[in-house]
C-alpha cells in the first residue's frame, strides 16, 4: 500500500456486504448482531435457511425490520431501531441475554469495526478523544467461537481499516475470524489474514493498494 490517499471503488454498498455475509452463516446457528452494517443482516438470510438471530438488548429470535407503520416503539434491537421478532422468540432480561453470551452458545457474532490486524485483533469501541461505547463487544468476542466484521475497506479518510497493528484500543487479541468489506472477503487462517473473494468489478491490485496489514491471497483464478 502506498503513503497516497487512493479514491474509493465502487464496491458493495453497505447493505451489500451485509447480504454477502448473510449467504455464508450456517442453517442452525444462533447469531448475535452488533451495531451498524451488522443490523441489515436479518433483510438478507437466505430462503429456507434457519438461522436464531440475537440481540444483546434481550431479543433471541430477531427479524427484519418492520413495515414502516407497524413499529413498536418498546421493541427495538441494540442499535436501538425498531425490530421485529420472529414466532417462537423471546425477550429476555439482560442478565439472561448476556449468559447466552458469556455460556458460549452462541455460533458467531457479526460486529462492525474501527481496526483489524493481520492477526486478527479487533478494536472497535474507543477512537482516542472520542467518547468511549464498550456495550457487549468485550464479552461477545471472548464467548464466541467465530467473530466476523463487515465494515467499509478505508476509514472517511480513506485510511485503510485493516493494518499491521491496531493503534486503536483492543476489544479482543486474534478474536476475528472473518472480515466482509465493500471491497474483498478475507478469512483468518492459521493466524494470519487470507484474501479469499474480491467484490464485483474489484481486483486483487485494488485491494492490496487500500490494505496496510500483510496478508495471504488465496483468491480462485
Amino acid at each position: 500500500m502506498t503513503d497516497t490517499a487512493l479514491p474509493r471503488l465502487a464496491g458493495r454498498s453497505r447493505d451489500e456486504i451485509a447480504r454477502r455475509l448473510a449467504a455464508d452463516l450456517v442453517d442452525g446457528y444462533t447469531v448475535n448482531l452488533g451495531v451498524g452494517i451488522p443490523l441489515a443482516v436479518p433483510q438478507h438470510i437466505p430462503e429456507g435457511l434457519e438461522v436464531f438471530l440475537h440481540s444483546e438488548n434481550g431479543i433471541l429470535g430477531l427479524g427484519p425490520a418492520p413495515e414502516p407503520g407497524t413499529e413498536d416503539p418498546d421493541l427495538t434491537n441494540a442499535g436501538k431501531v425498531p425490530a421485529s421478532i420472529l414466532p417462537g422468540g423471546a425477550i429476555v432480561d439482560s442478565a439472561l441475554s448476556f449468559a447466552i453470551i458469556r455460556g458460549g452458545h452462541l455460533d458467531v457474532t457479526i460486529l462492525g469495526a474501527l481496526q483489524v490486524s493481520a492477526s486478527g485483533d479487533l478494536a472497535n469501541w474507543y477512537v482516542p478523544g472520542r467518547n468511549p461505547a464498550v456495550g457487549g463487544a468485550m464479552d461477545l468476542v471472548a464467548g464466541t467461537p467465530q467473530v466476523w466484521i463487515c465494515m467499509e475497506h478505508v476509514d472517511r479518510q480513506g485510511r485503510p481499516k485493516l493494518v499491521p497493528e491496531c493503534t486503536f484500543p483492543l476489544t479482543g487479541r486474534g478474536v476475528v475470524t472473518r472480515v466482509y468489506t465493500d471491497l474483498a472477503v478475507f478469512h483468518v487462517l492459521d493466524g494470519r489474514l487470507t484474501l479469499v473473494e474480491c467484490a464485483p468489478g474489484v481486483t486483487p491490485e485494488d485491494v492490496r493498494a487500500r490494505t496496510a496489514a500483510d496478508y495471504v491471497e488465496a483468491v480462485p483464478a
